[in-house]
Protein backbone atom coordinates (compact mmCIF):
# COMPACT_ATOMS: atom_id res chain seq x y z
CA UNK A 1 0.00 0.00 0.00
CA UNK A 2 1.22 3.48 -0.98
CA UNK A 3 2.29 5.89 2.26
CA UNK A 4 0.06 8.93 1.81
CA UNK A 5 1.70 12.34 1.80
CA UNK A 6 1.29 14.85 3.40
CA UNK A 7 2.45 18.76 3.14
CA UNK A 8 5.76 19.59 4.53
CA UNK A 9 7.06 15.90 3.89
CA UNK A 10 10.18 14.90 1.48
CA UNK A 11 9.05 13.31 -1.60
CA UNK A 12 11.02 11.18 -4.66
CA UNK A 13 10.32 11.73 -7.78
CA UNK A 14 9.41 7.85 -9.61
CA UNK A 15 9.30 8.83 -12.93
CA UNK A 16 9.82 11.60 -15.41
CA UNK A 17 6.86 13.96 -16.31
CA UNK A 18 6.19 14.75 -20.04
CA UNK A 19 7.00 18.47 -18.51
CA UNK A 20 6.46 20.24 -15.39
CA UNK A 21 5.18 23.23 -14.02
CA UNK A 22 6.65 25.90 -11.87
CA UNK A 23 4.58 26.31 -8.49
CA UNK A 24 4.55 30.59 -9.34
CA UNK A 25 1.37 32.57 -9.43
CA UNK A 26 1.45 32.59 -13.11
CA UNK A 27 2.97 29.01 -13.91
CA UNK A 28 5.20 28.36 -16.81
CA UNK A 29 5.91 25.10 -18.30
CA UNK A 30 9.44 24.02 -18.54
CA UNK A 31 10.99 20.58 -19.72
CA UNK A 32 11.17 18.16 -17.88
CA UNK A 33 15.62 18.04 -17.80
CA UNK A 34 15.36 20.46 -14.61
CA UNK A 35 14.42 17.30 -11.74
CA UNK A 36 15.65 14.23 -11.81
CA UNK A 37 14.72 10.85 -11.43
CA UNK A 38 15.17 9.90 -7.80
CA UNK A 39 15.22 13.62 -6.59
CA UNK A 40 14.10 14.26 -3.55
CA UNK A 41 12.19 16.98 -2.52
CA UNK A 42 9.89 19.05 0.20
CA UNK A 43 5.88 19.22 -0.45
CA UNK A 44 4.65 22.45 0.14
CA UNK A 45 0.99 21.94 -0.79
CA UNK A 46 -1.65 20.24 -2.52
CA UNK A 47 -2.93 21.76 -5.47
CA UNK A 48 -6.53 20.63 -7.06
CA UNK A 49 -6.49 17.60 -9.91
CA UNK A 50 -4.13 15.51 -7.84
CA UNK A 51 -1.32 17.88 -7.80
CA UNK A 52 1.60 18.72 -4.96
CA UNK A 53 3.92 21.68 -4.89
CA UNK A 54 7.58 20.10 -4.44
CA UNK A 55 10.25 22.57 -4.00
CA UNK A 56 13.46 20.77 -5.56
CA UNK A 57 16.74 21.64 -5.81
CA UNK A 58 16.34 23.74 -9.18
CA UNK A 59 13.05 25.24 -7.89
CA UNK A 60 9.35 24.71 -6.87
CA UNK A 61 7.01 22.35 -9.36
CA UNK A 62 3.48 21.14 -9.88
CA UNK A 63 3.77 17.23 -9.95
CA UNK A 64 0.92 14.54 -10.44
CA UNK A 65 0.93 12.10 -7.00
CA UNK A 66 1.45 9.31 -9.77
CA UNK A 67 5.59 10.74 -10.32
CA UNK A 68 6.35 11.31 -6.99
CA UNK A 69 6.18 8.90 -3.74
CA UNK A 70 6.63 9.47 0.26
CA UNK A 71 10.30 9.05 1.62
CA UNK A 72 10.54 7.13 4.44
CA UNK A 73 12.70 8.58 7.48
CA UNK A 74 14.54 4.93 7.82
CA UNK A 75 16.54 3.09 5.53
Amino acid sequence: MAKEITVGQKVRLVAIPPYVKTAEPMPMLRPPNLIQLGEEGVVLDRRPGGYWGVRFEKGAFLIDTQYIEAVDGEK
